[in-house]
């Protein structure tokens, strides 16, 4: 069994607090420095810097500023980091402003790429992580500079290394009937983004479920997220237009872990859900 396959067998869950995590390493990281070789620079236990790097340990920000200046970082990176330090302890994590949507995105990127397992619950969307290209720019394309429009679709497609890599994670999709028929982009996007979905879940380590819409009521109505799990711990993301969300006390775990259950309860299993997914395709190549 698996780290968090214990975790949940002794009825709890440990926390991954992404901004625990990332308060310490971003700089570092960024530098190209192991933890053995910035522990020889600092003078420390590598072991301390090993437990601030998985979240087991919260440097304080005095220690956090140490850091920061024996890397010669400074200005506005400086403050970003200290203020992620300030705010380690903090039960959730909101990101409203834009460098704070940037930090929670490296964040995120992290998890994704440690993940063992991700669950995600997308109503209204496909989800990201199995979006075709030409998909991630229907929904970026509006009022965004070509550059940055640019960055962000790369920026995606490179979160589908976290199924396709070395060690793919493993990862359910529960997603609503609406998102199989919104057009984005164009019909042809649409169909394309459905083939490549239905691909997608040929792979032993995906599996995908389509939300009955004839079932009433169920959490995925309250709006995406997901629930990622990793060796050190078990964090939930949601974000809306403007603002990003990191849960990652136990009590909020719980709850989105019965959400994820009552939704489940409310799909379609793998094999039908394939076939609804083959038959919309078959209709829209017959519109042609």
């Amino acid at each position: 069994m698996d780290a968090t396959g214990d975790q949940r067998a002794n009825g709890e869950d440990h926390d991954a607090n992404p901004k625990r995590t990332g308060t310490w390493e971003c700089a570092p990281r960024e530098q190209g420095l192991t933890v053995r070789g910035f522990a020889t620079r600092l003078g420390r236990d590598p072991g301390v810097l090993s437990r601030w790097e998985t979240g087991d340990r919260i440097p304080k920000p005095e220690q956090v500023a140490q850091i920061l200046t024996s890397l010669g970082v400074n200005g506005q990176r400086y403050e970003e980091i200290i203020d992620l330090a300030y705010g380690a302890s903090d039960s959730s994590w909101v990101a409203t402003t834009l460098p704070e949507n940037r930090q929670q995105l490296a964040a995120l990127l992290d998890l994704e790429q440690s993940a063992t397992k991700i669950i995600e619950v997308s109503p209204l969307l496909i989800p990201g992580l199995v979006q075709t290209t030409d998909y991630i720019r229907g929904i970026m394309a509006s009022g965004l500079p070509a550059g940055e429009l640019a960055t962000r679709v790369s920026i995606r497609i490179g979160r589908r290394e976290a199924l396709t890599g070395h060690k793919p994670v493993q990862f359910v999709a529960l997603i609503g009937q609406p998102a199989l028929k919104q057009v984005i982009g164009s019909p042809e996007v649409l169909t394309e983004q459905l083939r490549y979905l239905l691909k997608a879940g040929r792979r032993a380590n995906i599996e995908l479920r389509i939300i009955r819409p004839d079932i009433g009521w169920n959490p995925a109505l309250e709006g995406a997220f997901s629930l990622i799990e990793t060796p050190s711990g078990v964090a939930v993301h949601l974000e809306n237009r403007k603002s990003g969300l990191f849960l990652h006390e136990e009590a909020d775990i719980r709850i989105y872990r019965q959400a994820i259950e009552m939704v489940r309860q409310a799909a379609l299993g793998p094999e039908d859900s394939a076939r609804l997914i083959a038959d919309l395709i078959g209709r829209m190549e017959r519109k042609k």
